[in-house]
């Protein structure tokens, strides 16, 4: 089954990155002239998504209005004579047409299962995209598509990975190999969360990206039932990832590329860095500078 629809949980509050994003979404930070969210949606139009769900909590607006057309600021733009500012506008403006962009409130238990769920009601039994916009990738191949590929080999549910240094486990999820193939396929049996260094399984990271399966989102659905009962603890994806993998396939899939975190204060500035390096325009003065 071809992967047409996404979800991206845009509704948590940048506590790591506070005060920046006290009146500022996370998801809105900048990485070189782009907002980190719109990585995440070039991306995933880039890889033939048509349906993208943006899950957001109060005071996300501001998602709302980037990617909202604008024609009058277009016709103004370009009545005084600004065409490239009214084409980069224009441009933000169709990704939200090409993506078919909708916003959902988020609601129901703390923990990032919660917007999974939350989207999956309105996207059916399809298998669907789930990536996280503090990430930004540079790859020649969209990771997003990466994903998708791995899904179409396998058929089944489908987790980002890339490796890590053991030092970092104690920074991610990190998985349990039992089959590797080629191209950097490899099947799991779950996550562990956060080990430490002598714990790891694997010297591999579980990143921000899923194709998560109609049986994942069962799961979900069961410990949200059973939040409500209980009333305790959080709902997590890892999760009902590691409920199914317990007793059907799911796979991991070497991510080729450079990927940055923008989700705590040193990753972002070294995101934010790297962007402006590679910079046609603004790269050079940026080089000599640091020469100097």
């Amino acid at each position: 089954m071809t992967i047409r629809k996404a979800v991206i949980p845009a509704a948590g509050i940048g506590s790591r990155l506070l005060p920046l994003t006290k009146a500022i979404p996370k998801e809105m930070l900048p990485v070189g002239d782009k907002p980190v969210i719109e990585h995440t949606v070039r991306e995933l139009v880039a890889s033939g998504i048509t349906d993208i769900t943006i899950v957001v909590s109060s005071g996300k607006s501001l998602i709302q209005d980037h990617f909202r057309p604008n024609p009058a600021l277009v016709e103004q733009l370009r009545a005084d004579g600004k065409t490239a500012y009214a084409d980069a506008v224009e441009e933000v403006g169709e990704l939200s047409r090409l993506g078919h962009i909708t916003y959902l409130d988020q609601n129901g238990p703390y923990g990032n299962g919660t917007p999974v769920l939350n989207a999956a009601r309105n996207l059916g039994d399809e298998p669907m995209l789930v990536l996280w916009p503090d990430d930004v990738f540079v790859a020649e191949v969209p990771r997003a598509q990466q994903l998708i590929d791995a899904y179409h080999k396998t058929n089944s549910p489908v987790l980002a990975l890339m490796p890590m240094d053991p030092s970092d486990s104690k920074r991610y999820g990190v998985p349990l190999v039992a089959e590797t193939f080629d191209n950097g396929l490899m099947r799991i049996t779950g996550l562990v969360e956060k080990p430490k260094p002598e714990d790891a399984p694997s010297s591999y990271a579980a990143i921000g990206g899923y194709v998560v399966t109609p049986g994942i989102v069962e799961e979900l659905r069961k410990q949200v039932a059973q939040w409500y009962e209980h009333r305790a603890g959080e709902v997590y994806l890892t999760d009902a990832i590691n409920v199914f993998a317990a007793a059907n396939a799911v796979y991991g899939q070497v991510i080729r590329g450079r990927w940055y975190d923008t989700g705590n204060p040193a990753d972002y500035l070294i995101a934010q860095f790297a962007s402006a390096l590679a910079h046609p325009e603004f790269g050079p003065s940026l080089r000599n500078l640091v020469g100097g």
